[in-house]
């Protein structure tokens, strides 16, 4: 039913045909958390016209006290009716656009954010495609990470993860969200499930609305699904993979049929903006101090900044060129993981590319050698860079950075900083059981 709404009028309508008897507005904090308030369909013409006035002190990332009165308007183009009923009445969910009460933007909202860097590559002519891969573990509590399988990858089972994902993707399909495929990832009680590519400020709604059905079904089996980056020591930890494009009309501008490998000049400085200022993004594709347990070399996460042609051990891949499908030339960025903010990521992922355009960056040569197996003196002599390998290193890098000052806004620039130093403060002066077990018998 999403994208078939046009207006309010559309909303009434699917309402009153579809039974709907509650209404959520979804919106994200600024480190992505969902966040919804529920209202009774009588209540919906008074959010279209006045919005729906919360207090935004409470919300992580929003407003001091003095400034807390916020308005939740509903965007009726995100209207879809949730896979589930409550005592035969059905749940629609729609989006929400955060503003003042002077009915200005709030800038501390991360969707306008990214639909923000959309009007600026908009009018350069550019349309910013992208498709995630997530992946996610389930395990039987969220107290300890039990396994509920043994398998690896693309492994088959007739087992409770095989009707779990498809439970999901039932789920999914009839909210209209297009999934590509699913299967079992490397590490046990890993999956992972690829969205069709689209728009990215539909996108960034698609992946918070993934993540919330992928959550609902788990708990409905009795079990949990979780996002977290590196939940058990020793195996996989999670990624999501972001293929990504710009299209000028219907045009893939990534395109070039004259090239060897079919990318044109503007996908190559694109793939450099990224290169060159992915140390500063990471922070925001990488937010939490456990993001950095992932970003570790010998589990298969990308570290080492450098690209390649279908190298999936370098940090951007570009796919092979299928004869016929211009339209599927695009780039795989392999950093980010789960738990970031997509509507953040999003949007630093296409600053960082649109610098290398506009400033029209010289694309180093692709690394075609599985990186991981390089030793530290052949990675230098290739110029081959590392990711940050902790928050506060992350954290001193973004201090730093311009390009992620003016893609995120002062507000949420300042706040992330300041958010993520208190997190990694709390966590160097936590006792960790490594410690423990380490130093306790002999010290």
């Amino acid at each position: 039913m999403e994208g078939t709404i046009r207006d309010k009028k559309d909303v009434m309508e699917a309402i009153k045909a579809n039974n709907v008897k509650f209404v959520m507005l979804w919106f994200t904090d600024v480190l992505g958390q969902l966040k919804s308030l529920e209202l009774l369909v009588d209540e919906l013409e008074v959010a279209f016209e006045e919005g729906m006035g919360f207090d935004g002190s409470s919300i992580e990332g929003f407003a001091r006290i003095e400034e807390s009165d916020m308005l939740a308007f509903p965007d009726p183009h995100t209207f879809a009716i949730l896979p589930w009923e409550y005592k035969g009445y059905k749940i629609a969910r729609m989006f929400a656009d955060i503003y003042l009460p002077d009915l200005t933007p709030y800038s501390g909202d991360s969707r306008y954010i990214l639909k923000h860097n959309l009007e600026k590559a908009k009018e350069i002519g550019y349309t910013f495609y992208v498709g995630p891969e997530l992946e996610f573990f389930i395990f039987k509590n969220n107290k300890q990470p039990e396994f509920l399988d043994e398998g690896g990858y693309f492994d088959y089972s007739l087992d409770i993860a095989e009707n779990f994902r498809k439970e999901v993707i039932l789920a999914l399909e009839a909210m209209n969200i297009k999934v590509e495929y699913s299967h079992h990832e490397v590490a046990p009680s890993q999956h992972e499930i690829d969205l069709r590519y689209t728009e990215a400020l539909q996108m960034a709604d698609i992946v918070v609305t993934v993540k919330a059905i992928i959550k609902e079904v788990a708990k409905r089996n009795g079990i949990y699904a979780t996002f977290m980056p590196k939940p058990v020591y020793g195996i996989n930890g999670s990624g999501m993979h972001i293929h990504q494009s710009l299209f000028i009309g219907e045009q893939n501008a990534f395109f070039d049929p004259k090239d060897p490998f079919r990318i044109s000049q503007t996908a190559k400085y694109y793939i450099e903006g990224l290169l060159t200022h992915i140390k500063e993004i990471t922070i925001i594709l990488n937010q939490w101090v456990n993001s950095y347990k992932r970003l570790v070399p010998g589990y298969e996460a990308p570290v080492n900044i450098c690209w390649g042609h279908r190298n999936r051990s370098s940090l951007i891949r570009v796919p092979m060129y299928k004869p016929g499908k211009e339209k599927a030339v695009r780039i795989e960025l392999r950093s980010p993981d789960p738990a970031c903010n997509p509507y953040l990521a999003f949007a630093c992922m296409l600053g960082a590319g649109l610098e290398g355009i506009k400033k029209q960056y010289s694309l180093r040569e692709p690394i075609e050698k599985d990186v991981y197996l390089l030793s530290d003196e052949e990675k230098k002599a290739l110029n081959i860079e590392y990711l940050p390998g902790s928050l506060i290193e992350a954290i001193e890098i973004a201090e730093k950075s311009d390009l992620l000052k003016k893609t995120l806004g002062e507000k949420i620039f300042n706040f992330i900083i300041q958010n993520k130093k208190l997190e990694w403060d709390m966590y160097r002066v936590k006792i960790t059981s490594f410690e423990l077990e380490r130093y306790l018998p002999i010290l």
